[in-house]
């Protein structure tokens, strides 16, 4: 090739290498809006098992999708300013949980949104029901009912002694009032004592609760929410000190030091929100996609806060436990 032709050659190539990496960078790739209601570190294993998923049906990050995060850290306040943002951002999908999910249908009406997990889907106004949600939100629903008193039936199994509970529970929270009520009907039903009930409303209010705390109580149950996610350490250090066992609602609370779980796996829940988030991307309409239940239950037991707590775990019911932390 004779050097003109080449330089002529090379000088148009160039001249179409800024057209081609323009339009390569206004290809905007789809985009999810993902609203942790808690810390980062509180979701990891959550987030994880959502964005694996995600991978397995094809949705990279970075390549094939983008995810926009925000933390509320606790504050439920935060809620409604991240959906706003969400709104501006014009994400193609928002995932979130709770109430989090209500302040952002409170924001769009457009935007699909999948929960992960809701204690009340129905009542709480986020679906018209559970077959048919309608509307621009679907996700996966708790059954909150029979597992109070499951885990009760759990510490029974722990102290043959077991009589006096205590609870503690984010009052301004509707799903964790719920679960309060519904642990002090199931505590009745098998004959035991709620001696105190610890009610909170931001992290400052934790401490104080314990102070006040009459004395008698042989365990702690929590009702978990994105406070309680926050303050799930503090919790457990004012607990231990107290010689109180703690009873949680998922595993994820016990990394911080509570003694047992029972519940629903977030994880697996939050891999099924991936699901949703890849029927929407490919056209699905939300409010046609049925909420789901939870299928995977877990037994979790933490034998470093039994053994910090001077406490033998009966054989039988380490052998029912899905998992044991040590």
């Amino acid at each position: 090739m004779r050097r003109r032709e080449f330089i002529t050659l090379l000088g148009g190539a160039a001249a179409t290498w800024p057209l081609a990496a323009r339009a390569q960078q206004s290809t905007k790739l789809p985009t999810i809006g993902y609203l942790g209601t808690a810390l980062p570190s509180a979701w990891s294993t959550w987030t994880a098992a959502f964005v694996q998923r995600l991978r397995e049906l094809d949705w990279i990050e970075g390549r094939t999708v983008a995810i926009e995060y925000r933390w509320a850290e606790g504050r439920a306040d935060r809620y409604r300013e991240i959906a706003a943002e969400f709104v501006r951002l014009k994400v193609d999908v928002i995932v979130t949980v709770g109430t989090a999910a209500a302040a952002a249908k409170q924001a769009t009406s457009v935007i699909p949104i999948v929960f992960a997990v809701a204690a009340d889907p129905i009542g709480s106004g986020l679906v018209a029901s559970l077959a048919r949600p309608g509307g621009n939100v679907t996700g996966l629903s708790l059954q909150q009912t029979e597992a109070a008193g499951k885990r009760l039936e759990l510490l029974r199994e722990l102290f043959p002694d077991f009589r006096r509970l205590a609870i503690i529970a984010n009052v301004g929270y509707p799903a964790a009032v719920l679960d309060m009520n519904e642990v002090q009907v199931a505590a009745h039903k098998l004959g035991l004592d709620v001696v105190d009930k610890l009610e909170i409303r931001k992290p400052e209010d934790v401490t104080p609760a314990f102070n006040v705390l009459k004395g008698g109580a042989q365990a702690l149950y929590v009702c978990g929410d994105a406070l309680v996610d926050s303050v799930r350490a503090r919790i457990n250090t004012l607990a231990l000190g107290l010689r109180l066992p703690t009873l949680y609602p998922n595993r994820e609370y016990l990394e911080a030091g509570g003694l047992m779980s029972y519940g629903p796996s977030f994880s697996d829940l939050f891999l099924r929100a991936a699901n949703y988030v890849d029927k929407i991307l490919h056209g699905a309409k939300p409010g046609d996609l049925p909420v789901e239940q939870p299928t995977k239950f877990e037994l979790v037991i933490n034998l470093t806060a039994a053994k910090a707590l001077g406490l033998t775990i009966p054989t039988p019911l380490l052998a029912r436990a899905d998992e044991l932390i040590e």
